[in-house]
């Protein structure tokens, strides 16, 4: 699969979804350790887990041609966070399967780029890829999340719902959602 896709970038009117660069972990450790941008997970991410993460993320893309990419906006050329799409880490019912993603600096929300870039990595997902299917997850109490999952086309059942495993029990931002699409109902969003 690699070979016929090597290391997608991607374009959308506003956004350059690109692989990683070295200069990019200042601000992506900047963006992790704010407390607003990362109030649904269970922790901060210090500049150490952030190169872990960068590393996760090249190595994703070097073994499968897609990944997490780095959202860099194209009228001013700053990284301003993440999107994309990566083979789930879970061990849950629902895997193997590839999950997207999104996480946006504060200074960015409320301006439709999370949206934009979740748009092209569906249709990167879907066209590009030909994956059968997409999934999303999210703390359940995530609304922002939730609602941009839904605009998307994703559809929740509630037999999906799982706990994270790597959250502490009875931390509120254990109980987990699961959102899918498929490809034919990815198509029938666009018609």
């Amino acid at each position: 699969m690699k070979d016929a896709i090597a290391r997608i970038e991607l374009d959308t009117p506003r956004l350059r979804l690109r692989t990683w660069q070295d200069e990019d972990l200042d601000p992506l450790a900047e963006m992790c350790a704010d407390p607003r941008v990362m109030r649904y997970f269970p922790a901060l991410l210090s500049r150490d887990d952030c190169a872990a993460a960068m590393a996760r993320y090249r190595i994703h893309f070097a073994r499968d041609g897609f990944g997490f990419w780095a959202l860099e906006r194209k009228d001013d050329g700053r990284f301003i966070g993440i999107a994309g799409l990566a083979w789930s880490r879970l061990h849950q019912p629902f895997c193997p399967t590839v999950e997207i993603g999104w996480r946006l600096a504060r200074d960015q929300w409320r301006q439709g780029l999370a949206r934009e870039a979740a748009e092209a990595g569906l249709a990167c997902a879907f066209e590009r890829l030909q994956l059968p299917e997409v999934v999303a997850y999210t703390a359940a109490i995530n609304e922002p999340s939730r609602a941009l999952m839904g605009a998307l086309g994703m559809r929740h059942e509630a037999r999906d719902d799982f706990d994270h495993p790597d959250v502490p029990d009875g931390h509120p931002l254990g109980a987990h959602v699961l959102y899918r699409i498929t490809r034919d109902n990815w198509v029938d969003t666009r018609r």
